[in-house]
C-alpha cells in the first residue's frame, strides 16, 4: 500500500513491527524532508514508533520547490478556509490509510506540525470522528475559529507552543488559540519561547518529545 500523499517514511530503529505512530505536518513553502529532521531526533529515543511526514498536497504558490497545505496568497478568510477543508479532506485520508496499514487505532496515532501544518493538524485533529491520541503544534493558529467552534468532534490531547518574537505567525495567534481551547474547555499545554523566532527551538523538540512519551505512555 503507497499513501495519497508523497511521504517520508522513518520506520522503527527496533525493526519490529511499530506500534504507534506519528504524523507530521511541514510549513508553508517546505516539504516531507524539512520535517523529517524534528522526526530523525525523536525516532532516536522512540524505537517503536513510526514518523508519517508526507509532502503538502499543492506545489507552493510562493516556493519553486516547496509545497503547501493551502494556498494563502491573496485570499480571503473565506477563501482560506475553503481551501484548507480540501487540505483537511486529504490529510484525513492520510490518516485513515495509516491506521488500515499498522492496524492502528485512533490512540496509536498523534499528529503535529509546524506554521502551516500546525494549522491543518489542529483543524484535522479535533473534527476527527475517531478521536486521535493527539496533536503537537509549533508556531501555529487556529485557521477560523468560528467554524471550528461549529465542528469540534473530539477532544485530543494538545500541546502548543510558540515563539515571543515571531513575525510570520504572531504571538496573538497563540494566544487566540489558547483562550478558544479554554472557552471549548480542553485542557491544554501551552509553551511560550523567550527571545524567539519563527522556528522550533531545541526545548521544543525536547518537550514534543516528552509529549508524546507521556501520552503513548512510554
Amino acid at each position: 500500500m503507497t499513501f495519497s500523499l508523497n511521504t517520508i517514511i522513518l520506520e522503527p530503529l527496533s525493526k519490529e513491527r511499530p506500534k504507534n505512530a506519528v504524523i507530521l505536518c511541514h510549513g508553508y513553502g517546505g516539504d516531507g524532508k524539512d520535517i523529517s529532521i524534528l522526526a530523525s531526533y525523536w525516532r532516536a529515543h522512540l524505537s517503536e514508533t513510526i514518523f508519517i511526514c508526507p509532502d503538502g498536497p499543492e506545489k507552493c504558490a510562493a516556493s519553486s520547490t516547496g509545497y503547501q497545505w493551502f494556498d494563502l496568497m491573496d485570499q480571503t478568510p473565506e477563501q482560506i478556509l475553503s481551501k484548507s477543508l480540501v487540505a483537511e479532506n486529504k490529510l484525513n485520508k492520510l490518516i485513515d490509510e495509516v491506521k488500515i496499514k499498522y492496524g492502528f487505532n485512533g490512540e496509536q496515532i498523534i499528529i503535529g506540525g509546524f506554521s502551516q501544518g500546525c494549522m491543518i493538524t489542529l483543524q484535522t485533529g479535533i473534527k476527527r470522528k475517531d478521536k486521535i491520541n493527539s496533536i503537537i503544534g509549533y508556531s501555529g493558529r487556529i485557521i477560523n475559529t468560528d467554524h471550528l467552534s461549529k465542528n469540534i468532534i473530539s477532544k485530543p490531547n494538545i500541546i502548543l507552543m510558540h515563539g515571543d518574537l515571531d513575525q510570520i505567525v504572531t504571538i496573538e495567534s497563540f494566544l487566540e488559540a489558547k483562550e478558544f481551547f479554554g472557552k471549548h474547555n480542553y485542557e491544554i499545554e501551552t509553551k511560550i519561547f523567550k527571545h524567539c523566532e519563527h522556528r522550533i527551538p531545541t526545548e521544543g523538540s525536547s518537550l514534543g518529545l516528552q509529549f508524546i512519551k507521556k501520552h503513548f505512555n512510554l
